[in-house]
């Protein structure tokens, strides 16, 4: 055998909930096969680790993280002299700095299980066995400071029951029970299924007690009035605790009781023109000729173009194509008070003026279906054009701007959704 035949780890990491899967103890396994060399420490290369385990890298990094977040194994991190990251220095941690007392009871069940009437002290090696022999060399050097507790705790039950109750007397909080009142909010929170557990739970140890018992009581209402303010998605549990969002749970009511009657627009409104523009920025659907359209262009490759043109216009973006047509049919639909908010700086544009004209050539250039104006209408909206030349080039060049603007504000919106 070339390798190390054992590799020892602490048995509480077994069934520590903190931890991901096999992978945890497969890495910390592989840094455990080094506990008799250089005091326990090795170097170690992730992406050779990723290899041996046949993982990725990240994996390797994302358990070894949460291996030393729960106090498993310590890291001594090393830059190379260009800067950038080196192998770092891994040790397995396996004992917890006792208290004097915990000797004491030590002995007394040591003397109950060897020799429970005995009346002596067994110092010595006993008649007929051979003492093991003296080891050369000088004793490694002690190392520095002490290990985090990480092993179940040696004082006995009794005790241990009493400390912690004096303690939850002294006003110290109880580990064990800030866990109990994590994995009560997280268990409730509605994407804990698809949410990070160890970036939720490092958030909630940055809060206080009271902004935990905030936090958890108020979770539930918080998740329903986030909900119905028409997001399509939920904030992450850890995104909820670290921006403290419970605090915003009055101005989420009111925006939910908004959402709840909302008023109806057509797409000759800011609002309406709003979530018109909304739905022809979203990614165009992919389409395909039929035999028919396709013996049109073989026939006459002239035609392509209009053919194309008249097929993105009806089914390209289809959500907007229909809010055209409830538009021109008299009818009204409902708008995200989001969009509505974003809509309100929108411009008045004379239905035939040289901005209208851009925006019909802005539609043209990229295969938009264009809102036409009935009979009548002197006005139409849309978002705010500014600093633009005299030229048709300048005035289109500003009119692209304004949309870009109008996308980058949705797309900030939509992030936060989904945050």
């Amino acid at each position: 055998m070339g390798g190390p035949r054992l590799s020892i780890i602490p048995g509480w990491v077994i069934t520590d909930p903190r931890l991901k899967g096999t992978k945890d103890l497969q890495v910390l396994a592989m840094l455990g096969c080094n506990a008799n060399t250089r005091h326990g420490w090795c170097r170690r290369s992730q992406v050779k680790l990723a290899d041996a385990l046949g993982c990725s890298r990240s994996t390797v990094q994302a358990a070894i993280n949460r291996l030393v977040e729960v106090g498993a194994v310590e890291r001594f991190e090393v830059i190379s002299a260009s800067g950038r990251d080196s192998a770092h220095w891994y040790r397995v941690i396996y004992d917890s700095v006792v208290e004097s007392s915990a000797f004491n009871a030590w002995d007394e069940e040591d003397r109950q299980e060897f020799d429970p009437n005995a009346t002596f002290e067994n110092d010595t090696t006993p008649a007929g066995i051979p003492a093991p022999p003296a080891v050369s060399g000088s004793a490694p050097p002690a190392v520095s400071g002490s290990a985090p507790i990480n092993a179940y705790p040696l004082t006995p039950h009794a005790e241990r029951n009493e400390r912690e109750r004096e303690r939850d007397d002294e006003g110290e909080e109880n580990p064990k029970a800030i866990e109990r009142e994590f994995k009560r909010f997280f268990i409730g929170w509605k994407t804990a299924i698809s949410d990070s557990e160890p970036d939720a739970r490092r958030q909630w140890h940055q809060l206080t007690v009271d902004e935990r018992v905030e936090a958890s009581k108020r979770s539930a209402d918080y998740q329903t009035a986030a909900t119905a303010t028409g997001r399509k998605h939920l904030c992450s549990a850890a995104t909820y605790l670290k921006e403290r969002r419970w605090e915003k749970l009055p101005e989420l009511k009111i925006q939910s009781q908004t959402a709840a009657t909302p008023e109806a627009y057509t797409a000759y409104s800011r609002a309406g023109r709003g979530l018109l523009l909304a739905e022809l920025l979203r990614p165009v659907r992919h389409l395909q000729l039929n035999r028919i359209e396709e013996a049109v262009i073989e026939a006459n490759p002239e035609k392509s173009d209009l053919i194309w043109r008249d097929k993105y216009e009806k089914q390209g973006w289809p959500e907007a194509a229909r809010l055209i047509e409830t538009t021109v049919a008299k009818k009204r639909f409902n708008v995200p008070q989001r969009i509505v908010t974003m809509a309100q700086d929108f411009d008045k544009v004379k239905v035939g003026s040289d901005i209208w004209e851009a925006w019909r050539r802005l539609h043209w250039r990229r295969y938009w279906p264009w809102l036409p104006a009935p009979d009548g209408l002197e006005w139409m909206q849309f978002p705010r054009v500014v600093a633009y030349g005299e030229s048709e080039a300048e005035l289109d060049d500003a009119v692209e701007r304004a949309v870009s603007e109008f996308e980058g504000r949705l797309n900030e919106g939509r992030s936060n959704d989904a945050e």
